[in-house]
């Protein structure tokens, strides 16, 4: 059997397995407690009112993990790099929200494999939402220097 995004080995989703949309509203409320006092990350929120991020991450989460396909009806194709690509997230930003989301897993669930799934989850998708150019970005031996 092929394991869909969001499904366990066993058939049933992530998003079951928790006990559906409750435990994504519990995780992100969890997550953003961290955020709202965060001195890099919160700046990075356009809305002083942190109630539609929240939301929008409940549905994404949700839908992601097996659930309704609400944010999709909301807000259409996720696109999370190009959504992120006016805030600036580099290393420090997506530890410290690594950091954040890792207490909020820890605080939501007791569950190890479920932890493990979520985390599995979360550390390559913060780094793939990483825009900045580290310094000293090999160029193509081929390829001329840029300039200027």
């Amino acid at each position: 059997m092929t394991e869909q995004q969001g499904e366990e080995p066993e058939g049933i989703s992530v998003y079951e397995a928790v006990g559906g949309m409750p435990f994504f509203e519990r995780l992100v409320d969890a997550f953003y407690e961290g955020v709202a006092t965060d001195p890099v990350l919160l700046p990075l929120y356009p809305e002083a009112d942190l109630t539609g991020a929240k939301h929008r991450l409940t549905l994404f989460l949700g839908q992601y993990w097996g659930g309704p396909m609400t944010y999709m009806e909301e807000r259409g194709h996720p696109r999370l790099r190009l959504r992120h690509m006016p805030f600036p997230i580099g290393v420090d930003a997506r530890d410290r929200w690594l950091l954040h989301m890792a207490a909020a897993v820890e605080r939501t669930t007791d569950n190890p494999q479920i932890r493990e799934v979520l985390m599995a989850y979360f550390v390559p998708a913060a780094e793939m939402l990483r825009n900045d150019a580290p310094p000293g970005i090999p160029v193509a031996p081929d390829l001329p220097a840029p300039t200027g």
